[in-house]
């Protein structure tokens, strides 16, 4: 039998989060454990916009490259909840979100969590943004109609005959 530890976690973590205060506010009072809190928050805001756009230009560059993103991905996802475990108010829920702000922590949670985690993408070198083998056929109003016009054969200048001939 598989025991999950993450309801129970999540059910205690409220009330870990207001042992924090209690403790803190007892060590440095309430006003200063109110701006901690509130710093925190606007921390993670700040931390989120300088590093989420950080991520998201190198998960853009492996891209282009035609190389898998799902590392970079990964990391902006992490990012993403390292930010709202700052700007959600308590001591514990910061601890861990200043900890998944830090490449290498982000890096081990990848490689720990990389055989669980199916990245499908369909990325070629060089076949991204039309790269590879396109072509454009720039139509004039009358060769293209909805008409019902069906005694009327092909067009032979048509530039879809040539299409059929490569």
């Amino acid at each position: 039998m598989r025991i999950s530890f993450l309801p129970v976690f999540l059910l205690a973590l409220p009330l870990l989060e207001i042992a924090g205060f209690v403790v803190v506010g007892r060590q440095i009072g309430a006003l200063a454990t109110v701006g901690l809190v509130l710093a925190s928050s606007i921390a993670g805001a700040m931390l989120l916009r300088h590093q989420g756009l950080g991520v998201m230009m190198r998960a853009r560059a492996e891209m282009d490259a035609g190389r898998d993103p799902s590392r970079q991905l990964a990391h902006g996802v992490m990012i993403v909840l390292a930010a709202i475990l700052l700007i959600i108010p308590g001591f514990i829920s910061d601890i861990f979100g200043l900890l998944l702000f830090l490449p290498p922590v982000r890096d081990l949670a990848w490689r720990s969590l990389k055989s669980r985690v199916v990245v499908a993408t369909n990325f070629s070198a060089g076949g991204f943004r039309g790269r590879g083998r396109t072509r454009t056929i720039d139509l004039d109003d009358g060769d293209y109609s909805r008409g019902d016009d069906t005694t009327r054969g092909p067009d032979p200048n048509s530039p879809w005959r040539g299409l059929r001939d490569e």
